[in-house]
């Protein structure tokens, strides 16, 4: 039913409708795009989470301001179905940048003049649900938390570096850093399930203050479901920042004993690994990954934990059985340093099942961010043309989809792959992170020009940041 009432003053200006799915409740309601959300029940819509929660009920009444100014009162008898809109905004709010200034902050240490939206420190809770961002709490209201527990939100992923209040609040930066640490106590309370980073730093939040920090956080278990631990990234532009080591191959050995010992305390009690060590600590070791048990089902992923060991056995998952087609093709593929000693080994056996394919593995120097820069996410166009002209690349070159903005096909310093193609003279294809998707695209040209950028460094719409005159980005205010 359709009712139409003078307009009512709200605070905001409301939510912009972008698409109506067809057949949906919001194409009965005739809802189109520009139509305007103002309120469900008498209440504003602060975000996604509010809307998600009031429209999830048999029966409510949205009010929708229409193109002409006419504002309609819907009641709206949905059953809990999704209406099938479509907002400008995809979080249908502002993002919430980071009130910190952390000692190990990457985006402290990126150079000048690359696009706007890379400088973007978002710290917003929000997100963490959305996209898996981690936060760190001090940007978190008691209200947030209330939100979080009222709409049964999880997991949300948390930024811990370390559980000694004193230390987090100079590793952040904030002196409510370390107050910031109680909300884990009310999201354990209440059943939340939790997952929690820590980067680790040289001599700042290692040896026995990681292992406090790995004593308190399992308290929290299992509504704490894992926690890693990665080594801090340190490019070569650190000018003026908190002094920073990278670690030895010692330091990450002693890391890693001391979480596997933690592994089979906490096994023994909860029946989870719970802390991990990213992949990085085991390559720069020199020891053997973990077997694929002990990353509980490869909870933090996104981490760089258990990455590796989830490419060998897709990609052996993908060979099993398999036998040669009689195809001769020559391709190239480039990767970080990091990975590259095991992405040789994972090729070694796709060339051992199809022969006739020649593959050329390059690992590529970052010399954008500096050398101790290993991983293949922050490779740059620039430093991938530089190394691989004039050097064999065959019939067209694979990329990981991670060099390129998700969903797009721009490195980090704006050169496309087009530009990238141009420069090299071959065809580029981009692969997706799995195992098999990297073996098809080996196998199948076409089912790998295909495949597009859908992972790489988080950058929000620049419409949805405040820039100053300057095109600087502003900080937002909750």
């Amino acid at each position: 039913m359709i009712k139409l009432r003078e307009a009512k003053i709200l605070k905001n200006q409301g939510h912009k409708i972008t698409a109506v799915a067809p057949g949906s409740i919001g194409e009965e309601l005739e809802l189109e795009p520009g139509d305007i959300l103002l309120s469900i029940d008498g209440q504003e819509i602060e975000d996604i989470f509010d809307y998600d929660y009031m429209t999830d009920s048999e029966s409510f009444v949205m009010m929708v301001r229409k193109a002409d100014g006419e504002e309609w009162e819907l009641e709206i008898e949905s059953g809990g179905e999704d209406l099938g809109l479509t907002f400008e905004n995809g979080l249908m709010s502002e993002y919430r940048s980071c009130r910190n200034k952390c000692i190990f902050c990457f985006i402290d240490q990126m150079p000048p003049g690359m696009r706007e939206t890379l400088y973007f420190k978002d710290d917003d809770s929000r997100l963490s649900f959305l996209q898996g961002n981690y936060v760190t709490l001090t940007n978190m209201s008691d209200k947030d938390i209330d939100r979080i527990i009222r709409f049964h939100l999880a997991p949300i992923n948390i930024s811990v570096q370390t559980m000694n209040p004193k230390l987090r609040c100079k590793m952040l930066n904030n002196r409510f850093a370390g107050e910031a640490l109680k909300k884990l106590d009310r999201l354990y309370e209440a059943g939340t399930e939790m997952n929690g980073q820590v980067v680790l730093c040289k001599g700042v939040n290692d040896g026995e203050e990681l292992e406090y920090t790995i004593s308190r956080l399992s308290e929290y278990a299992p509504y704490m479901q894992s926690v890693s631990v990665v080594p801090v990234g340190l490019s070569k532009y650190r000018d003026g920042l908190y002094p920073l080591e990278p670690f030895t191959k010692e330091d990450a050995c002693r890391v890693i004993d001391l979480i596997e010992g933690w592994q089979k305390k906490i096994y023994a009690k909860h029946k989870i690994h719970f802390i991990h060590a990213s992949d990085e600590w085991y390559l720069l070791a020199g020891r053997e990954l973990p077997e694929e048990s002990r990353y509980d089902g490869y909870i933090q992923l996104e981490n760089g934990v258990g990455m590796l060991r989830l490419l060998k056995e897709e990609v052996m998952d993908a060979l099993d059985g398999k036998e040669d087609d009689g195809i001769s093709e020559e391709i190239s593929i480039a990767t970080g340093r990091l990975p590259y000693p095991y992405l040789s080994r994972f090729l070694d056996e796709v060339k051992r099942v199809y022969p006739g394919r020649r593959i050329h593995l390059y690992a590529i120097r970052n010399d954008f961010f500096g050398e101790l820069i290993t991983v293949a996410g922050l490779i740059t166009g620039q430093d991938l043309i530089a190394q691989l002209k004039g050097k064999e690349l065959g019939e067209r070159l694979l990329l990981p989809s991670v060099m390129f903005k998700s969903g797009e096909e721009v490195f980090l310093d704006d050169v496309t792959r087009s530009e990238a193609e141009a420069a090299l003279q071959i065809p580029i294809n981009i692969v997706k992170s799995s195992g098999y998707d990297l073996v098809s695209a080996i196998l199948d040209p076409e089912a790998a020009r295909e495949q597009t950028a859908e992972h790489g460094m988080y950058e929000p719409e620049l419409k949805d940041l405040e820039l100053s005159e300057d095109g600087e980005i502003l900080e937002t205010e909750e």
